[in-house]
């Protein structure tokens, strides 16, 4: 007698995904060498992707990884913020309780927005750095753990999960440099419709290098025999696999689904459709299954045993029969810690709750929402707020969801998950008009905003607006980037507020309305801020009044620093004053002491800056002391003090990175980046400039970047690299506006790569553009650079036929420029002195004495890079003179300037000395370390040295007179070399000299002997 065939409705045998699983283990390996690894897995519903998952989960824990599993929740249409970041957390928290606290050690009130377990989560400040804040110190407390083991952190249904989750993703993928981690998600591709919020963030970790996709295919038919034979323990009939293959379309889930109902001889197996399948299995089960199941799909994703209780209403002994019919039939499972339950897979669920009537929709999640309301301990505590306000919103019950969805906007907001926040707002916006009339009375600003503009009303009595929503909501999504939504809110606000005499409320809402316009590239903000400055004029002094002046303060030392931008902050820091607004108070004095440097007050403005940032540290204000951190080593460089910016630049780095701000401390690696260029330090550079490529997000930190990038490869002379980093900071700053400490640096190295690539119309285009209006006050660290690269340019270019158009007028208008500028620092001195030296070197008047000054200037500085290239000027200009001295002089100048340029690897430098060297004679190493020269394969020809350097000078198409200019001889003498060379060479002119020294290839291009250019 055979014995009756066991089923399982999961096929034991893991089919079909060799290559994949191949995929994941390599990157399981590069992880354990300390490379992070990122991986997307996505596939149809029911195509494996969790199976998958499972499989490698276990082949990592064999190999002694820890995993940590989180999935995507669903509750209703609305996921909870991080929630599969909290679970992945607690249970890294289980498996490595001591590593985990340790690593979150002095950040548990930050990362208990997160994972309430590590302590009460602080209120702390909220502002647009609040989510990137919490966002750094998780991947820094995920490196930390995976510093010394292998974790894996897995991340289901990313297609369910919230704002903030995929923000925090996002991060995470892009920032991760170290420690031995796996990090993986897995979505649902078929539901990735073209509006679906998870598009954008596919598209842009497509983009890259370090994230590898993976897209689950459906099985072939031999897969599914082989699934199929693994449920049924045996080899199944081949027109029955042929059926089932047919039918599911090789998705593992369905296979199952229709092997079962094929093997138990189920009516399921007739049905037309997948989803009638999966319906018709519910419809089989016992009446009060289907209730349970019913109740359960309209739950979420898991629902607690004792709210199921609750909601069911139905007694223990029914409960629990219906409970074991549901799980027996394989529709429900219990979770692995035994206190809920939930579908055994996400598609049964859908399809129950798809089939429920609208109405029966509503009075489930009323009765959900009544049972958590009665007994709040029924879910867990982080829970509550999120899913009481779910309930009731699907309820369709204004009165009680109004408060609720309140409630769970702060709750979000407290949890720096701004994306959730700004949509629970707009939900309350959708609920107010249909809330009772008492409901609205009884709600109070100070309960359920931060951003409730400081009007004169106390938000403790006066009831909570309409207006007051959308200003909340409004800060909300510029915190969480949603900086369109905010503009449309805001301007939504200012069009209810054109019938309302309410001047301070209009004035802060255009302040936001500025602040946004600017992120948002649609302007400078000026024009919106002078508005709020009308609304403002003549009322007495408010919160809102000092917002508005040190907005507009802060806009003038970036765009027009100057008198009136100095009255402005010192109007700000009266104001902050008088209504004892601390906070504006110190940022307005911040931008006091930076106008103060630009206006030449130097010690004063550097002594300010030095005072903000010390109260600002001693009052616990980060956000005040991080723009200290920035702003004051960022005056010291425009004064020439880089030593001294540097240490406290490597304190702003480190307590930017205690404060999880990565901005601000891409802002500080930037600055430091600047910083140790100027000092000749540049490797220590290039590492400071990589941070601020790693942690750079916004715009304007991203451009900077680019521009010092570009900095760094021109002075080493990749031009390439050099037009491609230029080309990405003129795309980050074009919709911007002109502020001079942008689109300065932009201009200069425009010019100074036009004029290296020969392209010297280009480069007096570019500088045209800027001298077409005057330079603000207090450019002069931004203007003597580009100024200087504008003369260099044109002393460059002295004596080619093409340059003497428009030199003269030019170069007067460079003179004019450099007459508005500032040199009371001794840096600007210097580049004052560099400047007019360029500009008598364009005319052909170049001066010994005139240069030497300029050497002495910058050897009171320590700008070795700016020293060497002036050195360079001085012994050309000292070699035209000719003499003994002179030349000794000249070589020693060369050898110190070659020296410094070959350290830095300033190679055009190198290269100039080298050449000037050659050109003159001169010898550029001690005659202990020359080398013995080489043959020179041109003797052959019997040219000599000289005569060799002539004949090149021949084949470039020089005239004798030019000839005489470049090798610093007489016109005669040259004339006397040619004679010479013809001779030697048999050749009647200076034309088949030429031929013949191209045709040899005697001086091929990019060997250092290539045509001599100026």
């Amino acid at each position: 007698m055979l014995a009756p065939v066991e089923t399982r409705s999961v096929s034991p045998v893991f089919v079909g995904r060799a290559d994949e699983l191949d995929t994941l283990n390599d990157a399981l390996a590069r992880a354990a060498a300390g490379e992070p690894q990122a991986l997307l897995i996505g596939g149809e519903a029911g195509v494996g992707k969790t199976r998958l998952v499972e499989e490698f989960a276990t082949a990592a824990h064999r190999l002694g990884a820890v995993v940590a599993l989180g999935g995507c929740v669903e509750i209703g249409a609305d996921g909870l913020p991080f929630a599969p970041f909290s679970t992945a957390l607690r249970a890294l928290r289980r498996a490595l309780p001591d590593e985990l606290a340790a690593a979150a050690a002095g950040q548990e009130e930050e990362l208990a927005r997160l994972l309430p377990e590590l302590g009460r989560s602080g209120t702390g400040r909220h502002d647009e750095e609040g989510m990137a804040r919490l966002f750094e110190l998780t991947a820094r407390l995920l490196e930390r753990v995976a510093a010394d083991r292998t974790v894996v952190l897995a991340l289901e249904d990313l297609h369910w999960a919230d704002a903030s989750t995929r923000h925090l993703l996002s991060y995470l993928l892009r920032t991760l440099r170290t420690g031995r981690l796996v990090v993986l998600a897995t979505y649902r591709a078929d539901d990735i419709h073209r509006r679906h919020p998870l598009r954008p963030l596919l598209a842009e970790l497509d983009r890259l290098r370090t994230v590898r996709r993976l897209e689950l295919a459906r099985l072939t038919r031999d897969e599914v025999c082989r699934q199929i034979a693994g449920i049924l323990a045996q080899e199944p009939d081949p027109d029955q696999v042929d059926d089932i293959f047919r039918r599911s379309d090789g998705n593992a889930f369905f296979v199952e689904e229709l092997a079962v109902a094929a093997h138990e001889g189920s009516p399921t197996g007739l049905t037309d459709t997948l989803r009638d399948l999966l319906l018709v299995r519910v419809e089989a089960l016992p009446e009060g299954a289907q209730k349970i199941a019913r109740i359960v799909a309209e739950g979420g994703s898991t629902v607690e045993s004792r709210l199921l209780d609750a909601v069911a209403r139905l007694t223990e002994d029914e409960l629990i029969e219906a409970l074991r019919a549901a799980v027996n039939a394989n529709l429900l499972l219990a979770t692995p810690a035994g206190d809920g339950y939930r579908f055994r897979h996400s598609l049964v669920r859908e399809a129950v709750s798809d089939d429920l009537l609208p109405g029966e929709r509503s009075r489930l999640n009323r009765r959900y929402a009544e049972a958590l309301q009665t007994d709040p301990t029924l879910v867990p505590g982080e829970e509550r707020v999120m899913r009481l306000a779910s309930y009731w919103y699907h309820a369709h019950d204004p009165a009680k969801a109004l408060p609720a969805v309140l409630d769970a906007s702060v709750e979000a907001r407290s949890r720096r998950a701004y994306s959730e926040q700004l949509r629970l707002l707009e939900r309350a916006m959708e609920l107010w008009e249909t809330a009772p009339e008492d409901i609205r009375a009884a709600l109070r600003p100070v309960d359920y905003t931060e951003s409730f503009p400081p009007c004169g009303c106390d938000p403790a009595t006066t009831p909570l607006r309409y207006l007051d929503l959308m200003a909340e909501a409004a800060v909300a999504g510029r915190y969480c980037g949603e900086r369109e939504r905010a503009l449309k809110i805001t301007k939504r606000a200012l069009r209810l507020l054109d019938d309302d005499n309410d001047p301070l409320r209009s004035a802060w809402f255009w302040v936001q309305r500025s602040r946004l316009v600017r992120s948002l590239g649609r302007g400078s903000g000026r024009e919106e801020l002078a508005t709020a400055q009308d609304l403002v004029r003549g009322l007495p002094p408010s919160e809102v009044h000092a917002e508005v002046l040190v907005h507009i303060a802060n806009w003038c030392m970036v765009h027009a620093p100057g008198p009136d931008a100095f009255a402005d902050a010192e109007r700000a820091v009266e104001y902050a004053r008088l209504v004892g607004a601390r906070e504006t108070e110190l940022n307005s004095r911040q931008i006091l002491g930076v106008l103060m440097v630009h206006a030449g007050h130097i010690e004063a403005g550097l002594a300010e800056l030095h005072e903000v940032r010390e109260r600002a540290l001693a009052e616990d204000m980060p956000s005040v002391a991080l723009n200290a951190y920035v702003n004051l080593p960022s005056e010291l460089e425009a004064v020439g003090r880089s030593r001294e910016a540097v240490p406290i630049l490597e304190k702003g780095l480190a307590f930017a990175a205690r404060h999880g701000l990565p901005d601000t401390e891409a802002w500080t690696a930037t600055n430091l980046t600047e910083s140790l260029f100027s000092l000749g330090r540049w490797e220590e550079a290039d590492r400071a400039c990589a941070l601020a490529g790693r942690l750079g997000q916004g715009v304007a930190i991203r451009g900077t970047h680019a521009t010092m990038c570009a900095e760094l490869a021109f002075a080493r002379g990749d031009f390439a690299e050099t037009g491609r980093q230029l080309a990405a900071g003129q795309d980050f700053f074009a919709a911007h506006e002109h502020a001079p400490q942008h689109h300065f640096p932009l201009a200069r190295l425009a010019i100074g790569l036009a004029a290296a690539e020969g392209r010297l119309p280009d480069a007096r285009a570019c500088l045209a553009a800027l001298l077409d209006r005057d330079f603000p006050p207090g450019a002069q660290n931004h203007a003597w650079p580009l100024l200087l690269a504008a003369a260099c340019a044109e002393g460059d270019a002295r004596g080619l036929p093409a340059a003497e158009p428009g030199r003269a007028d030019l170069l007067d208008r460079i003179r004019a420029a450099a007459k508005q500028l500032a040199t009371l620092a001794p840096v600007w001195q210097a580049h004052e002195r560099w400047v007019r030296a360029e500009l008598l070197r364009a005319e052909g008047r170049t001066d010994p004495d005139d240069w030497s000054e300029v050497v002495a200037a910058f050897e009171r500085l320590e700008r070795p890079y700016d020293l060497a290239r002036t050195r360079l000027r001085l012994a050309e200009a000292l070699l035209s003179v000719g003499g003994d001295d002179e030349r000794d002089r000249a070589a020693e100048l060369l050898r110190l300037a070659r020296a410094v340029a070959t350290h830095l690897g300033a190679h055009p430098v190198t290269e100039a000395v080298t050449l000037l060297a050659r050109r003159a004679r001169l010898p550029l190493a001690l005659a202990a370390d020359r080398p013995e020269a080489s043959a020179d394969p041109l003797t052959t020809l019997g040219l000599t040295s000289r005569e060799r350097d002539v004949l090149r000078l021949v084949a470039a198409g020089r005239t004798n007179r030019q000839i005489a200019e470049e090798l610093f001889i007489s016109p005669k003498t040259a004339s006397v070399h040619v004679s010479n060379i013809l001779a030697k060479l048999d050749v009647t002119g200076r034309g088949e000299a030429a031929a013949l020294a191209h045709r040899l290839d005697l001086f091929p291009p990019g060997a250092g002997e290539g045509a001599v250019t100026r």
